[in-house]
């Protein structure tokens, strides 16, 4: 949705599509380039979250100034109604002795948290709550939150720590349910964005290959097809997704790119219309209009 990042190598316009449309996974936050997990956009208000503090993971047992979740540290789009509630109810969470009470604290917290876009903290409270009540579904709560810290973290420091936090949740996750697509799929874009980038195509073609239909796969493949100048197999994977969701305006744009780089003028040219059918969105449309202009402009 991109992470210590993953640059596309395409025009200015791409890139602001791709800023727009896509704030999901940061592959190669030194070349600003990103890509959707899920191929949905993400809310404006996540991206104003600056992810660049220590880890919440690390200090369980520091003084309540450095706790995580430090009220004061919220995002910035928190209503003083919400920093006061987090405060409250980091209060409740510090004293509670019980560890069954202590752990339905941790999940409000973590619930209060991702209201806020505040991914690492939801994710260090939900992983407590895990701790208490270990599962498939309690890990992946916990892992979804740092997953989404890892999709916007402005460092490859930050990135590559978030991403491996999220990993060793989601692992639990697999160990409970191997076959939880999702989490595997998330799994392979934290590897991607790490030193073993191959580990994580191996495991996005494992999903593939049980399920040949899983969006969320199909789009990461097509455009890791394009981040190596692959697009004839970008086209293939972007073909095979608009087939199995004719609506994903994310999959119908970077198959239209893709159609492009390939020299497929007129399919590419469906591709955007079929982009300005799906999207009212101003910025999506703009972008599609200034590709549409740079590609006539190449004749």
């Amino acid at each position: 949705m991109s992470k210590g990042r993953l640059a596309l190598i395409l025009s200015a316009v791409v890139l602001v599509v791709v800023l727009a449309l896509l704030p999901k996974v940061i592959i190669n936050k030194d070349k600003k380039g990103t890509f959707a997990a899920d191929g949905t956009a993400a809310p404006v208000a996540q991206q104003d979250h600056d992810p660049n503090h220590e880890g919440h993971e690390d200090h369980a047992e520091e003084a309540p100034a450095a706790m995580p979740g430090n009220p004061q540290e919220a995002h910035a789009a928190a209503t003083p109604a919400q920093l006061k509630e987090l405060a409250e109810l980091r209060t409740k969470y510090n004293g509670e002795s019980n560890n069954l009470a202590k752990a339905q604290l941790a999940t409000q917290l973590g619930e209060k948290f991702a209201k806020i876009s505040k991914y690492d903290s939801a994710g260090y409270f939900y992983e407590q709550a895990a701790l208490a009540r270990p599962g498939e579904k309690s890990y992946q709560k916990a892992a979804d939150q740092y997953f989404e810290a890892f999709s916007f973290a402005a460092t490859q420091e930050r990135s590559q720590a978030l991403g491996l936090k999220a990993r060793e949740l989601y692992e639990k996750v697999l160990k409970n349910n191997p076959s939880n697509l999702d989490a595997k799929t998330n799994t392979a874009m934290t590897y991607i964005a790490s030193d073993n980038p191959m580990k994580g195509v191996t495991l996005l073609r494992e999903v593939i290959a049980t399920d040949p239909k899983n969006e969320k796969a199909l789009f990461n493949l097509g455009v890791l097809s394009m981040q190596s100048n692959q697009y004839d197999k970008a086209v293939e994977r972007f073909r095979e997704l608009t087939m199995v969701n004719p609506s994903h305006i994310d999959g119908n744009f970077y198959l239209g790119v893709s159609l492009a780089e390939t020299k497929q003028k007129a399919e590419a040219q469906k591709a955007f219309a079929r982009v300005k059918e799906l999207s009212k969105d101003p910025e999506v449309l703009a972008s599609v209009d200034s590709y549409l202009q740079k590609m006539n402009s190449a004749q």
